[in-house]
């Protein structure tokens, strides 16, 4: 095929999959007709390389699906907790109480035999210095927090840990951020002279 009949052909779109340039940016090509030329294995190995394409997508998708899927069942998992300590904490804050709650305080909780719950500042060994022990069924200890939560006896000291962790992140904080304030500062006396 001469160059002629190829720029007629060209300009038709005839068999072509991407219009071919013989003269990219100005430049003609030695060969024009071999920039249009085709193996006959070209269109089975463009089919290959779009179905690896297709595979790879699929793959790749299917992954973040994956992912995505497991961060909801975390975050299921998460609300049921704050539900189920939500539910925990009104009923302990329902517990009949007649002294005034403190923070940071540890209180004991006790049932009578009607079912009410009540909280007293004396626990079980407290009473054990009275003669007959304490009047009524020991449900047990819980510390009574600064956001009003309530924790476990048995779980103040991990929740404790917890807390000075959280308070130490906090305290690096607030030492980068008065760093990068100076800093600020020192900045703009500069500009100021």
């Amino acid at each position: 095929m001469d160059p002629q009949e190829f720029k007629k052909l060209k300009y038709k779109g005839a068999g072509f999959l991407v219009e071919r340039n013989t003269e990219p940016q100005g430049t003609q090509l030695t060969n024009p007709f071999a920039v249009a030329k085709c193996e006959s294995t070209d269109l089975v190995e463009l089919a290959r390389e779009i179905q690896k394409a297709d595979g790879t997508i699929r793959a790749a998708v299917c992954s973040k699906l994956q992912m995505i899927a497991e961060q909801v069942h975390f975050l299921q998992q998460q609300a049921h907790k704050v539900l189920l300590e939500a539910k925990e904490n009104l009923k302990l804050h329902h517990a009949a109480c007649n002294f005034r709650k403190l923070p940071g305080h540890i209180y004991h909780l006790y049932e009578r035999p009607s079912g009410q719950q009540y909280f007293s500042m004396l626990s079980p060994e407290d009473w054990y210095s009275s003669p007959g022990g304490p009047p009524h069924v020991y449900v047990g200890a819980f510390r009574l927090e600064h956001d009003l939560s309530w924790t476990p006896e048995m779980s103040v000291a991990i929740r404790t840990k917890k807390m000075s962790l959280v308070d130490s992140l906090f305290s690096d904080e607030d030492i980068t951020l008065t760093k990068s304030l100076d800093l600020d500062y020192k900045a703009s006396d500069i500009d100021m002279q």
